[in-house]
């Protein structure tokens, strides 16, 4: 590029940082985008880079694959039922040093290597939760062992930590209520219950999937924009299928409680991130509550 290309590149995103000053972000991280290192130290750069710009990005991330690998190294079998991972009292204690001890303290040292004031945040101090039922293969309910789905939020730390200059990295652990067990919770539905109390102006689910698809087998059907209600009808017809159909009724569940924007982008191509936030065009899928 030349310097005037570099230029107006700079100045196409003048009216977007203009919007998104204070504003804050939530995004989830997961996905094959958190399998390959490079790839995870380029978009903590580029959230650093947000949070220069004055934006105040709040970070969830997940781990399945890494929890996988430390549960076989344990001679423990990964399970899964209806989705969710089926975690035992011993299985929990390896999700839990994964997810928080390796995984969110890694991002914030490569957040610190940036930069950036971040700050490991344990899910069980904002996650409060019931034990989730699971659902089998022929619909019946199913035990699926320490395994939440949040009931509130409780968001001062991160507030704290928000109004310090802080990046709070958040693990997606709860406390059960009650008997106070760590729970394991679905990584997108712990950013959708945080999103509700949050009430970010964005909401971004950073995965392995280039956003909303009228047909997955052709890379060229992305839908770059619909309202919280076309949405809905994608659901209804069977346009929006598997995998993404728990991640979409997150992202509604959101809007409905004030989030302004929910976004999916693919985290697995070089700045994504701030190509969907600053550019005209976008990269990904957006759903907003209306045009």
């Amino acid at each position: 590029m030349t310097a005037t290309e570099k230029a107006s590149v700079l100045t196409e995103a003048l009216p977007y940082l203009q919007r998104f000053r204070g504003k804050t972000f939530l995004i989830k991280m997961g996905g094959s985008a958190m399998d390959n290192p490079d790839l995870v130290r380029e978009v903590m750069r580029d959230i650093v880079f947000l949070e220069v710009s004055g934006i105040k990005p709040v970070i969830v991330h997940g781990g399945g694959k890494a929890i996988s690998a430390a549960m076989k190294e344990a001679g423990l079998e990964a399970k899964f039922i209806g989705g969710f991972r089926f975690t035992t009292p011993e299985a929990i204690e390896i999700v839990e040093e994964t997810l928080h001890g390796e995984i969110n303290q890694g991002l914030v040292r490569t957040l610190t290597d940036f930069g950036a004031k971040a700050t490991s945040v344990h899910g069980t101090s904002v996650f409060f939760a019931d034990q989730l039922m699971g659902i089998d293969d022929d619909g019946n309910p199913a035990d699926i062992g320490r395994v939440g789905k949040a009931t509130s939020c409780h968001i001062e730390d991160i507030l704290y930590t928000l109004g310090t200059g802080g990046v709070p990295v958040v693990s997606p652990l709860g406390r059960q209520n009650g008997s106070g067990h760590t729970l394991n919770i679905n990584a997108d539905l712990a950013a959708a219950a945080l999103a509700c109390a949050l009430k970010p102006a964005k909401l971004v689910y950073l995965s392995d999937v280039p956003g909303l698809m009228q047909d997955p087998s052709k890379p060229d059907s992305l839908i770059h924009s619909v309202t919280r209600s076309e949405a809905t009808d994608l659901l209804n017809d069977g346009t929006i299928s598997g995998g993404m159909i728990p991640k979409v009724n997150s992202a509604l569940e959101a809007l409905a409680a004030g989030v302004e924007k929910v976004h999916f982008i693919d985290g697995r191509e070089p700045h994504t991130l701030l190509l969907e936030i600053f550019t005209q065009s976008g990269i990904g899928t957006e759903i907003r509550e209306t045009r």
